[in-house]
């Protein structure tokens, strides 16, 4: 009896309803027919832990800030009850603005390896906030800087706060004071040939000090300016492209990992680093996979999870020993037997890793699925979602384009209902990850983003593998091109996007727009 009060109880707690996508706002939006600059396509998105800011970096190497308007307004104050209303407002519309830019890396040639380094950001992390000053990281293949950003008021210096009828001509105080003490009859470079000596005589004492001059003022006014400052430069430490940084719980450290090696850092140290994981072998033709992706665990600031170009993601502690050459668990999907083919390898590398907001569940992308991790399960994902399954029969073409490699990133909502990551055509998906959920919402980078919404329902298929059955929602598949039978883009690819990390509100670039929706 009791179990079927549980499960009349449970009944209501169903998946919640599919989300209704609206247009926020674009910045940088293009005309039609207009060029894109290759330096002005944004190449990372990053909300910071509160959502009233976004920070985007581009292949330029500049780093822009956006602030969040639409709760300002509302600040701080009031009491708890209007506080309370303003939250369960529907209509409320999220609102940013630009804040400022800077530029954060410059192009760079490594003479010992006769290399160019890119001045593009690849990733961009923010720290804790201090004294209203906003911290974060950014990069590009080499170097990692440390960047403050502050408000700071203006000062001006105030006019000469001297009699403008007694003020000294064209020369220097000092030479007119010492001529006028020492009563030299000519007139000497600086004094005021028009006046005679003995009324200029009248403002000095018997000393010789200057009595109506007085030093000019620094005044602070009201206005400000923003200011960012490097603050340190962590340089020298990966020989390989550097794909991955991630702040530590502690808001202390931070990880940086290039192809082969993983580098913890402190903030406050520049110039050493420790290295906790190296995949070199001893000899670099044994190689077989390299790191894609690191993330630090949410909340456990000695755990820590990469991604390999196996599809592989392994989860390390960092109390077991200095170097974490052994991993604490190994997630990965054994592929059945005889659907091995010339791309799987390919395909099955993982381009980014996420974790949940609670660290519970950790989100994967490869080239064709998102895959959700239970981290106290690691015999197979607990969900698969299939972001273009309808590109499967045209993966020759994508390799010969190199499209095959191209890294796609993915990201949770705040509440871990919900997961999301792009495509081509400027498309992104949106899938519910609740077990029950059939959520499946294709979007499209512009200002309709429901134009390309394919109205057919997903279709959950389950899979026993291990005795643990696993959900694959394929979600709005067509047999046409994309996703709505229209004509598929490579060239047009959303690689970069963001999700709030409290509402539902998504960041995403397509080239060098910025576009954001909410639900």
């Amino acid at each position: 009896m009791a179990g079927a009060d549980a499960d009349v109880t449970a009944a209501p707690a169903g998946p919640p309803p599919p989300l209704d996508w609206k247009f926020s706002q674009v910045f940088g939006e293009r005309t039609a027919g207009e060029e894109v600059q290759e330096v002005d396509i944004i190449s990372a998105i990053e909300f910071d832990k509160s959502g009233d800011h976004l920070a985007t970096g581009d292949r330029g190497g500049r780093v822009v800030l956006f602030e969040r308007t639409d709760t300002k307004e509302h600040g701080h104050a009031g009491s708890r009850k209007d506080l309370e209303k303003t939250d369960y407002q529907s209509n409320r519309h999220p609102e940013f603005r630009y804040k400022t830019e800077f530029q954060s890396h410059e192009p760079e040639f490594d003479y010992l390896k006769s290399l160019e380094i890119e001045e593009k950001i690849n990733k961009i992390r923010w720290c804790q906030t201090a004294n209203g000053a906003l911290f974060l990281l950014s990069t590009n293949d080499k170097t990692i800087k440390f960047w403050k950003v502050q408000e700071k008021k203006v000062k001006k210096v105030a006019e000469m706060n001297m009699d403008s009828l007694k003020a000294v001509g064209n020369g220097s105080i000092a030479n007119s004071s010492v001529s006028l003490i020492n009563k030299s009859s000519h007139a000497t470079n600086g004094e005021c040939p028009d006046k005679p000596y003995t009324s200029l005589n009248k403002d000095f004492s018997s000393s010789g000090a200057i009595q109506s001059l007085r030093l000019p003022v620094v005044v602070t006014c009201n206005e400000t300016s923003l200011v960012a400052r490097c603050r340190r430069v962590y340089a020298h430490a990966h020989d390989y492209h550097i794909n991955s940084i991630s702040n530590n719980s502690d808001g202390e450290t931070f990880i940086s990992a290039d192809d082969l090696r993983i580098n913890l850092w402190n903030l406050e140290i520049s110039n050493q680093s420790f290295n906790i994981v190296d995949v070199k072998p001893t000899n670099m033709e044994d190689l077989t996979e390299v790191i894609t992706s690191a993330e630090f665990h949410p909340t456990h600031c000695n755990t820590l999870a990469y991604s390999s170009s196996k599809g592989s993601i392994r989860l390390i502690d960092l109390r077991q020993s200095a170097l974490c050459d052994r991993n604490s668990k190994l997630f990965e999907e054994h592929e059945s037997p005889g659907s091995r083919s010339f791309f799987t390898e390919i395909i099955a590398s993982i381009s980014d890793i996420k974790f949940g907001r609670d660290g519970r569940y950790l989100l994967s992308r490869d080239y064709m699925t998102l895959k959700l991790w239970d981290i106290n399960m690691d015999s197979g994902p607990v969900s698969t979602f299939q972001v273009h399954e309808y590109l499967r029969p045209k993966l020759c073409d994508l390799y010969e384009n190199d499209s095959i490699f191209d890294k796609f990133e993915c990201c949770l909502s705040g509440d871990g209902q919900r997961v999301a990551t792009g495509s081509y055509s400027n498309l992104f998906r949106v899938f519910g990850s609740v077990p029950t959920s059939t959520e499946a919402t294709t979007l499209e980078a512009s200002k309709n983003p429901m134009r390309r919404q394919v109205q057919t329902p997903s279709r959950p298929a389950r899979y026993l593998s291990s005795s643990i059955s696993r959900v694959v929602r394929r979600g709005g598949e067509s047999t046409g091109n994309d996703t709505n039978g229209n004509s598929f883009d490579f060239t047009t690819k959303l690689l970069h996007l963001a999700w709030h990390p409290t509402e539902n509100s998504i960041a995403c670039a397509a080239a060098n727009s910025l576009y954001m929706y909410y639900a």
